[in-house]
């Protein structure tokens, strides 16, 4: 129960993080948004930005696997991925598809299916 706590206390902290970069997306902050978005992805989930941007997907599906996040983690880190497409076309195509090597991993290995996440699969296909 305690373990479920320190998670679920975690993902709300996220949440208002990510509210933050939109909100500074918003307003047009860009490089402050993108600053905030690279240090939660290092602090929060131990992901290089340059694992992240780089278009070969091995070394995130590395750390995909590596990273044992929690189901409830790693969705909202699905989360934080797919509020960064629309940026540019560049990182529409780095993004989407380590967004469905993510909902690929809570299928197989959590076996967390959410509609929400199959809607957003639907709409990546236009990024691929």
């Amino acid at each position: 129960m305690y373990r479920r706590d320190l998670i679920t206390a975690e993902i709300e902290k996220l949440a208002q993080v990510l509210a933050r970069i939109m909100g500074l997306k918003l307003e047009l902050k860009l490089d402050e948004a993108e600053l905030l978005f690279n240090e939660t992805m290092l602090n929060s989930f131990s992901l290089s930005t340059a694992i992240l941007h780089n278009k070969d997907d091995s070394s995130f599906e590395k750390w995909l696997d590596e990273s044992d996040l929690p189901a409830e983690k790693l969705d909202s880190f699905s989360e934080f991925l797919y509020y960064q497409l629309g940026s540019s076309e560049e990182q529409n195509q780095n993004i989407a598809p380590k967004l469905n090597l993510i909902y690929d991993h809570l299928s197989n290995k959590h076996k967390i299916v959410h509609l929400v996440n199959m809607h957003r699969q639907k709409i990546i296909q236009q990024y691929l």
